[in-house]
């Protein structure tokens, strides 16, 4: 027998034997991919900033060698290598950082998805959720896949106990205010029933005005604006600076005079990294947001 014969018989025994190991170890992503957990990954490339934030509190700076640059937290993802965007990352760079674990997130195109997978590249789907809660779930998987699930259910238990105070907090409250959430900049595009954000509106005891709307993001109508009068704006951008501007628009320029929350000038900001994000950042919001719909609720908590 050659020894070609030789090394491809005993190459074919040992990919025997790792298969078979390998179908112990074998969980599907969100998609429904394969993806076989091996040994810990040591060179993670995140496409998507909610990823990025996780694996960083999960303690893994130093294995992510690739974020996106929308990666803007925490301060360390500024040394690290960019790979593009959410919809348009660089192939060419991601396989030049040798990746043994890509963490994708179901804001990047299927097509992209499939382009990866095609390379061959260790790509692992996560799928958004509509609800807080799943961002919970969202952790244990990373910490799965990351070989970090005592850090991730750490995390998990955190997090759980902010939300459950907040809940608390919020537990007797009667009065559910109408709520408009104004997105994107100067215009009056706000979230529907199958937005996240929506869920925030909820568990914050308030009332999405377009909560019937079975979309996640949609052009709203200022006439159901006016006719829904919202007790309560909130500005969902960057910067309070651009806040700031958009609460100028909206006072001067949107033609909502009439409306309760522009009359009481009951206009607020929130971060959209924190708000839009589905990581740890959305229960700091959810705070936020909560205090401030029912002030009276957390005068035990300044």
């Amino acid at each position: 027998m050659s020894r070609y014969k030789i090394y491809a018989l005993s190459l074919a025994l040992i990919l025997g034997v790792a298969s078979a190991n390998d179908q112990e170890r074998m969980i599907k992503d969100d998609l429904g991919f394969p993806h076989t957990l091996g040994s810990s990954p040591q060179r993670i490339v995140s496409l998507a900033p909610n990823i990025t934030e996780i694996l960083f509190a999960l303690g893994l700076e130093e294995e992510i060698v690739g974020v996106t640059r929308y990666c803007n937290y925490p301060d360390q993802t500024r040394t690290k290598e960019k790979i593009g965007g959410m919809v348009d990352p660089d192939l060419e760079k991601i396989i030049f950082l040798q990746p043994d674990l890509i963490i994708a997130f179901r804001g990047n195109p299927l097509r992209l998805i499939y382009r990866l997978r095609d390379l061959q590249l260790p790509v692992f789907v996560l799928e958004q959720g509509t609800s807080l809660e799943s961002v919970f779930s969202l952790i244990r998987k990373i910490g799965l896949i990351t070989h970090r699930e005592n850090p991730a259910a750490a995390l998990v238990d955190s997090l759980r106990k902010d939300y459950e105070r907040i809940q608390a907090c919020l537990a007797n409250v009667k009065h559910i205010p109408r709520v408009y959430v104004n997105i994107h900049g100067k215009g009056l595009w706000t979230c529907g029933k199958d937005s996240f954000l929506n869920d925030l509106v909820v568990k914050a005891k308030g009332l999405n005005i377009a909560a019937e709307i079975p979309r996640s993001w949609l052009a709203y109508n200022r006439e159901e604006i006016i006719h829904q009068n919202p007790e309560f704006i909130i500005v969902v951008t960057r910067s309070q600076k651009d806040f700031s501007e958009i609460k100028e628009w909206i006072i001067r320029e949107s033609h909502l005079e009439s409306v309760l929350a522009v009359k009481k000038e009951s206009i607020h900001f929130l971060n959209e990294d924190f708000v839009t994000r589905s990581g740890p950042r959305i229960f700091m919001a959810l705070e936020q947001l909560s205090r401030i719909l029912h002030p009276n609720s957390f005068r035990d908590y300044q």
